[in-house]
């Protein structure tokens, strides 16, 4: 009697179901179905506000259809508003003014991506930097400075204000990398303390003349920057994009190469990942903590820089950071604290402001609405399993539990197998 156990042939999966597992398992599909489900949820808003729908349900037994009519037509005529104000402008008279409103949205994404790099970094090293509001105020403020306050040739003068603004917003944040480092102080509390203590310093310093407030002005602001010092625009006076969109791109691949490319990236990595093992790897953690922050308030000083060199050159007040530091940790989130995937969540939240404003002006919808949408994005990031249950994904801890129990029974039977040829 033969002692040997029939053998059952099971076909390995092919490669098209390997490359759907990799994509439905994958962080980035949970990013592009957060997306889809808020705009869901926006356009289910934007129906309850207008005023046809609710017109056209007040006998919805009656005609169903005109309700359900009068739904499309606000739900569309949003997102069609929404898209002519941040992508393409089909109904423009010139091509010009067609493409005006990318370049809005490319305008509107600089200082995102710039911030979002900088909360983006210091994820990657384990740490949460929501102090972007601060670091943009002193960039700001140090860039501003030299843009109105020195007469320098064209270019240089630039570059000044830019190496300044940077620094100063790399110094900001480099005391709560120092004091995490030194004390072990959590960054959260000290970076927002650090965002009060910059807003009212700068606050002070645009209401007392000889520092920040323009001269014989009553008003807390600054001066107009002076022309060597703004950023140069892209494509003619038309359009509002400038250079510092190139500086961004710039700053999206040195982040990249840093944490893809330089023994300074593995670092971070690794403490992100256990700096208990990353110190008996003999990696400094304390020292990481501070570069990582140094590097982010640079970034969030580009941001700053941006604000002032490129959009309002005409003299900026304390709210010139206009949010842009707490939106930059929705966008990391959005791009999975990757340099690129932030680079597109920057643009895409760049194009919901842009397209926001047609929203209103075109179909009368609240421009409230946009920021719903964005704060629905993070909550369905914050919440994969529950974007995973609605479209019917797959778990990859449901899988490699599958995965694991199929390894037991194959070495069950070995075990039997050999027992029995024993």
């Amino acid at each position: 009697m033969s002692t040997d156990t029939p053998a059952t042939d099971v076909a390995p999966p092919s490669k098209w179901h390997d490359t759907w597992l990799k994509i439905t398992q994958g962080n980035a599909i949970i990013s592009v179905l957060a997306v889809v489900l808020a705009l869901i949820v926006g356009g289910i808003m934007i129906a309850f506000t207008d005023k046809d729908v609710q017109a056209a349900s007040a006998y919805f037994f009656a005609r169903p259809g005109d309700t359900l009519v009068a739904i499309w037509q606000s739900v569309a005529g949003g997102y069609s508003a929404l898209f002519r104000g941040a992508i393409y402008n089909f109904e423009a008279p010139t091509f010009a003014r067609a493409i005006r409103p990318l370049t809005e949205t490319l305008t509107y994404a600089t200082p995102l991506i710039a911030a979002g790099l900088g909360v983006a970094l210091t994820f990657r090293v384990g740490m949460f930097n929501i102090g972007g509001r601060g670091q943009m105020l002193m960039a700001a403020a140090g860039a501003g400075w030299v843009a109105f306050s020195f007469d320098l040739p064209w270019g240089i003068h630039m570059l000044v204000a830019l190496f300044v603004g940077m620094l100063c917003g790399a110094l900001w944040a480099g005391i709560a990398g120092l004091l995490k480092a030194r004390t072990g102080a959590h960054e959260v509390i000290v970076t927002i303390m650090l965002n009060y203590i910059a807003f009212y310093l700068i606050s002070w310093m645009l209401r007392t003349q000889g520092l920040l407030q323009a001269p014989g002005s009553n008003n807390p602001k600054t001066p107009a920057m002076k022309e060597t010092a703004i950023l140069p625009a892209l494509f003619g006076p038309q359009f509002n994009l400038h250079f510092g969109f190139i500086l961004v791109i710039g700053a999206t691949i040195l982040v990249w190469w840093i944490l893809s490319r330089s023994n300074l990236g593995f670092k971070f990595r690794a403490v992100g990942l256990n700096p208990n093992a990353a110190r008996v790897a003999g990696i400094d953690v304390k020292n990481m903590y501070v570069y990582a922050m140094l590097i982010a308030g640079a970034l969030a000083g580009l941001a700053g820089v941006n604000q002032v060199l490129g959009t309002i050159t005409t003299g900026f007040s304390a709210d010139i950071d206009a949010g842009i530091g707490f939106d930059a940790i929705t966008v990391a989130l959005l791009g999975r604290s990757t340099p690129w995937g932030t680079f597109a969540a920057g643009i895409l939240f760049g194009a919901f402001k842009a397209g926001g404003y047609s929203m209103q002006a075109a179909e009368q919808i609240p421009v409230e609405i946009v920021t719903v949408v964005q704060s629905v994005i993070v909550l369905f990031i914050a919440a994969p399993p529950l974007v995973r249950t609605i479209f019917f994904l797959p778990s990859p801890e449901r899988d490699r539990r599958r995965a694991e129990k199929a390894r037991q029974k194959e070495l069950k039977a070995e075990v039997q197998a050999e027992e029995v040829a024993s």
